[in-house]
């Protein structure tokens, strides 16, 4: 399948990372799932991944229909996606808990805002796919409980929810600097031009990213745990 003339190189990248990203989000729910306490969170986690198998759904439809053949799209990003995950391997139940809603939380803010200077039907699929349908509400109580069994878990959670901001920051800059075209919609917004070093982006890149650490508070807030 080839890729459609009029189709924006980075938005095929957003699409294509986002792509990935949502598929292992189903994956590690539905894992979740399995680990959870009662029938009822296990219910809960098993919808959320069905969740985001849909989103995946919608993800590839769309590359499809802009003449791109998902797996070409989301394979740039299988190595920097995996290796995100391998060193932010969670160690129990609650750690990755947190992981999903701070981790793929700021990731998500950061793919809201490169979508904003992508089209039209590009920020709306985004805005579609990164809806929370009640994932964070779900994610903060079990956290907030857990703390209230064991107060003790809070600084060990809020230090791993800091490292995972800095692998996630860490991570963007590798992909910067991988694939041009993405980060090439975030220099469009600060009205800066590539020089080819890939420098100007991962500099983008690293203040864009740096702009999201309200999200990351509120996120934090949500699940009682400090900064």
């Amino acid at each position: 399948m080839t890729q459609g003339p009029s189709a924006d190189p980075g938005v095929i990248d957003l699409l294509g990372l986002l792509a990935y990203a949502e598929l292992g989000s189903f994956f590690r729910l539905a894992d979740d799932a399995g680990l959870a306490p009662s029938l009822r969170t296990k219910g809960e986690l098993a919808g959320l991944a069905a969740a985001e198998q849909r989103h995946y759904s919608l993800l590839r439809d769309r590359l499809e229909e802009l003449g791109v053949d998902p797996e070409d799209a989301m394979a740039p990003f299988l190595a920097p996606l995996d290796a995100w995950h391998e060193r932010t391997e969670p160690q129990s139940w609650l750690e990755s808990l947190v992981k999903t809603y701070v981790g793929d939380g700021i990731a998500g803010d950061f793919y809201r805002k490169v979508a904003e200077l992508a089209d039209a039907d590009t920020r709306a699929l985004v805005e579609d796919v990164l809806a929370e349908t009640g994932r964070a509400e779900f994610i903060a109580e079990q956290v907030r409980g857990a703390l209230e069994e064991d107060p003790k878990l809070a600084g060990r959670l809020s230090l791993w929810a800091r490292r995972l901001v800095g692998e996630a920051l860490s991570q963007a800059q590798a992909v910067a600097v991988e694939r041009p075209t993405l980060a090439a919609l975030v220099t469009r917004e600060a009205g800066e031009g590539a020089d080819g070093s890939g420098l100007g982006d991962l500099a983008a890149v690293s203040r864009m990213f740096a702009s999201l650490t309200e999200g990351h508070a509120r996120r934090l807030a949500a699940m009682g745990l400090a900064d």
